[in-house]
């Protein structure tokens, strides 16, 4: 059983990632100081896969404390880098913050898994990459436009630092380009857990469908787009998940033809803001409060993938569809309401 170190393992993707990789017959340590994250999404690991996962709760910024890990763990196979901030709008607003976090973080790593020989590295990287791109569908080789954002900057610039510090090393890597991830678990043990007021669209509709937020609101509505929205390719957390566990036995088996690979993961459907409102709507039977304003600093127009490489090469399908999507996104919700209820009501009694 190969041991693979999951850096962002108590965050969304990375905590969706852990279970497939378990299902999948791997030994998962995770790294994540929890900054953003809750410690508490580990239980839901062990109740879907009955395995309990060691996290070690510190900043991979801190190098000394990372070498110590794997000083600790000389059997590490792999490694999954997720750990980032994420919040395009945040990283308009604090740019530092964002160039400081995701690339030291990922210089680290890199620097660890040459130190201690770890053949296999897998990059978590974002469609932001192709910033506004010329045409759509994007495939893997579409020339990448400036980053419309300061996390889309850090996105490129780490595609950058892998790529020419894996030609130098032992290590091979894959880059796997998201498109817009969301959903929740089908066992309803894990899901999205925004702290605070949630940046990301599917979290702003079930927080205004539940009540949590009065009202939401559609960013742009004057784009060349089929109804004025911003068009993005949602896919399911727990497809984004399997792809990762494929890769890395790609990988493994040293079935990659290069020393670094890209990959685009999205369902290939382009889809608007205001489409997935509706499918939202039809799903739960629930009439979203929402509103319309200005278009958004940092947000690409319209965007999604063509996925045949990843279908192809790596055996990728992606299972769940919008309905699938929103379905179980809105039961997480409803759980973490009540968890929430029932949290208040034993404070108060």
């Amino acid at each position: 059983m190969s041991k693979i170190l999951v850096t962002g393992g108590t965050g969304y993707i990375g905590v969706h990632t852990v279970v497939d990789l378990i299902e999948n017959g791997y030994e998962v340590i995770s790294v994540d100081n929890q900054s953003r994250s809750d410690l508490s999404v580990l239980e839901g690991v062990f109740r879907i896969t009955g395995k309990r996962v060691k996290n070690y709760s510190i900043d991979i910024c801190n190098l000394s404390q990372l070498i110590n890990i794997f000083n600790e763990n000389q059997d590490i196979a792999g490694i999954i880098h997720f750990a980032a901030y994420k919040f395009v709008g945040e990283s308009v607003e604090n740019p530092l913050l964002y160039f400081e976090n995701n690339l030291f973080s990922l210089i680290n790593i890199l620097k660890c898994a040459k130190e201690f020989n770890i053949r296999s590295f897998i990059f978590s990287s974002s469609c932001t990459v192709y910033g506004n791109p010329e045409s759509i569908p994007v495939t893997e080789t579409t020339p990448l436009q400036n980053g419309e954002s300061p996390y889309g900057l850090t996105k490129q610039m780490g595609e950058q630092i892998v790529n020419n510090t894996v030609h130098q090393t032992s290590t091979n890597a894959i880059l796997l380009r998201y498109f817009n991830p969301v959903g929740a678990h089908p066992s309803n043990e894990i899901g999205e857990t925004p702290s605070g007021k949630p940046a990301n669209l599917v979290p702003v509709i079930t927080q205004t469908a539940i009540g949590k937020l009065p009202a939401m609101m559609v960013h742009g509505t004057d784009y060349q787009t089929k109804d004025g929205s911003c068009v993005r390719d949602y896919i399911h957390v727990c497809d984004i998940a399997h792809a990762h566990t494929l890769a890395l036995n790609y990988l493994i088996e040293q079935k990659n033809t290069a020393n670094c690979e890209v990959f685009n993961l999205g369902t290939g459907n382009g889809i608007t803001v205001l489409e997935v409102i509706h499918a939202f709507e039809k799903v739960t039977g629930i009439k979203l409060n929402y509103t319309t304003g200005p278009r958004r600093t940092g947000d690409v127009i319209a965007i999604y993938a063509n996925n045949d490489k990843a279908k192809n090469v790596l055996g990728w399908e992606p299972k769940y569809n919008l309905n699938d999507m929103m379905a179980t996104a809105w039961q997480w919700e409803l759980k973490m309401n009540e968890t929430e209820l029932t949290n208040t009501e034993k404070t108060l009694a």
